[in-house]
């Protein structure tokens, strides 16, 4: 939390999108694997 907190200071959001995109890789790549 704190290193997406200090990304979102001085990245202006860009971390936080990164973060979200990388889980909906984990979250696409595990629905494939479930299904």
């Amino acid at each position: 939390m704190d290193g997406a907190a200090a990304g979102v200071g001085y990245g202006g959001g860009f971390a936080l999108v990164v973060i979200l995109f990388i889980l909906l890789i984990i979250v696409g790549a595990a629905y494939i694997g479930w299904c």
